[in-house]
């Protein structure tokens, strides 16, 4: 995985949960309980893992702000 993918970001204000109880959700709008929930559970494999964990990330690190700028854009 390139860290420095800005696509990752795009990505994560876009794309909605696939699956489960927050089906339908944006991933930049997961609650962090369920994302560290699938740190414990083990995150799927592939994209969509590598964007939880970024998401994890995000989140734990306070760092939603940077999201903002995506968010706005795709008004």
């Amino acid at each position: 995985m390139n860290a420095a993918d800005p696509q990752i970001l795009i990505q994560l204000v876009e794309q909605q949960m696939p699956f489960g109880k927050f089906k339908g959700k944006l991933l930049c709008e997961l609650p962090v309980s369920y994302l560290e929930w699938f740190q414990r559970k083990g995150f799927p494999a592939g994209k969509m893992g590598i964007l939880l964990q970024t998401m994890l990330e995000i989140k734990s690190n306070g760092l939603e702000y940077l999201l903002e700028p995506l968010k706005s854009n795709r008004k």
